[in-house]
C-alpha cells in the first residue's frame, strides 16, 4: 500500500513538473506528457481502488 501511495504521488508530481515545464516554455511537447502521465495515473488509481473495493465486497459476502 505504501509502495503504491509513493508511485502515485511521484506520477502526479511528474505530471505537475510536466505542466509546470509547458507554462515556462510553452513547448506543446511538455503539455502533451503531461497530459499522458495523469491520464494514465488517474486510470491505474481506479483500476487499484476497484480491486480494493471488490476484496471488501468479497469479505462481506
Amino acid at each position: 500500500m505504501l509502495i503504491f501511495r509513493l508511485v502515485f504521488g511521484l506520477l502526479l508530481l511528474a505530471g505537475v513538473l510536466c505542466f509546470a515545464m509547458y507554462i515556462g516554455t510553452r513547448a506543446k511537447l511538455w503539455l502533451r506528457r503531461g497530459i499522458v502521465i495523469v491520464k494514465w495515473t488517474v486510470l491505474a488509481a481506479f483500476g487499484f481502488f476497484a480491486v480494493l473495493i471488490l476484496e471488501r465486497l468479497a469479505r462481506m459476502l
